[in-house]
C-alpha cells in the first residue's frame, strides 16, 4: 500500500484526488494539507465516512506526522514550488499537476531530485486523452507546420497560457522549428489580439465560467485545415492519470515531466 497525502485538499481539484486515492486499492490517503483547513475529517470532505485522516494546515507538520511516501500536488503557481521543495527535502516524492512553474524551476527540481535522490513527476495534465492530444498534433506538425492553439479554461484558473498549450508547443517546435506565420507586414490594431508566440506559433487563451479545460490545436495548409480537440469534461477525467503517477513515481528515475513517459 502506498502512502499518499495531498496538497491543496479542500480545492475542487484535490476533493478529486482524495477521492481516487482513497478508492484505488493499492493506495492510501495518510495526510492532507490546506490553508485553509478548519481539520475536518477527509472522509467527510469526500463523502466516504470517518477515516481518522484529518486536513492540516502546515505541510511540514502533517509530513512528520503522517509518513507519506507520495505527496499529490494540486494547489496554485505561488505555493508549488516550495511545497515540492519540502517534499523531496523530507523524501517524499512529488506529483505535481499544478502548473505555471517557469523552465528554471523545473530544472532546480531535477537538480534537487538527483541531489536528494528522490523521484517525481509533474504534468502539465494529467488527462489521458489530453497526452494522445498532444502526442497527435506532434506527428501533425511534421505535415502541417502553420499552427495556432486555442486553450479555454474556467475564469479561477491563475496562469495563461495553460501548461498544457505551452507543452503542446513546445513538442510541436521539437518537431518543425521556429518558423515565421502569418503575413511579414502583420499588425496588431491591439496588443496581444494575435496571442502568444513560441517559436513562432501563436497561443491564445480563454477564461470563462463554464469551462473546466479544453484545447484546440489548429493546422492549416495548402486549402485545408485540421483541428485536433480535447475537451475535459468533469475533474474526473485527471484521476486515472493521477493514479498511474502516485503508482510509478517510487519507481522511476529522479524527475519525470510529462505523464506521456509513464503511460507505457
Amino acid at each position: 500500500m502506498i502512502r499518499v497525502m495531498v496538497c491543496g485538499a479542500y480545492g475542487k481539484m484535490g476533493k478529486e484526488v482524495l477521492r481516487a486515492v482513497h478508492n484505488d486499492p493499492n493506495l492510501s490517503v495518510v495526510g492532507a494539507v490546506d490553508i485553509n483547513s478548519d481539520f475536518a475529517d477527509v472522509g467527510d470532505i469526500i463523502g466516504a465516512g470517518k477515516t481518522g485522516v484529518t486536513v492540516g494546515n502546515d505541510l511540514i507538520t502533517v509530513i512528520n506526522e503522517t509518513k507519506p511516501q507520495v505527496m499529490v500536488d494540486f494547489t496554485n503557481p505561488q505555493s508549488v514550488l516550495n511545497n515540492i521543495k519540502i517534499a523531496i527535502k523530507n523524501g517524499v516524492c512529488p506529483v505535481v499537476g499544478t502548473t505555471g512553474l517557469t523552465d528554471e524551476n523545473v530544472d532546480e527540481i531535477r537538480e534537487l531530485c538527483t541531489f536528494s535522490k528522490v523521484n517525481a513527476i509533474i504534468s502539465p495534465n494529467f488527462a489521458i486523452g489530453a497526452i494522445l492530444m498532444m502526442k497527435l498534433a506532434q506527428e501533425a506538425a511534421k505535415y502541417l507546420p502553420h499552427v495556432e492553439i486555442i486553450e479555454m479554461h474556467h475564469d479561477q484558473k491563475l496562469d495563461a497560457p495553460s501548461g498544457t498549450a505551452l507543452r503542446t508547443a513546445e513538442l510541436i517546435a521539437g518537431v518543425r522549428g521556429t518558423m515565421q506565420q502569418g503575413h511579414l507586414d502583420e499588425k496588431e490594431k491591439l496588443t496581444g489580439a494575435r496571442g502568444g508566440d513560441i517559436a513562432g506559433i501563436r497561443l491564445h487563451s480563454v477564461r470563462l465560467p463554464g469551462y473546466v479545460a479544453h484545447q484546440e490545436v489548429i493546422f492549416g495548409g495548402l486549402g485545408q485545415t485540421l483541428t485536433i480537440r480535447h475537451d475535459s469534461i468533469s475533474r474526473e477525467c485527471f484521476m486515472p492519470g493521477v493514479v498511474l503517477a502516485c503508482k510509478k513515481v517510487l519507481t522511476v528515475d529522479g524527475l519525470i515531466f510529462g505523464l506521456e513517459h509513464i503511460m507505457g
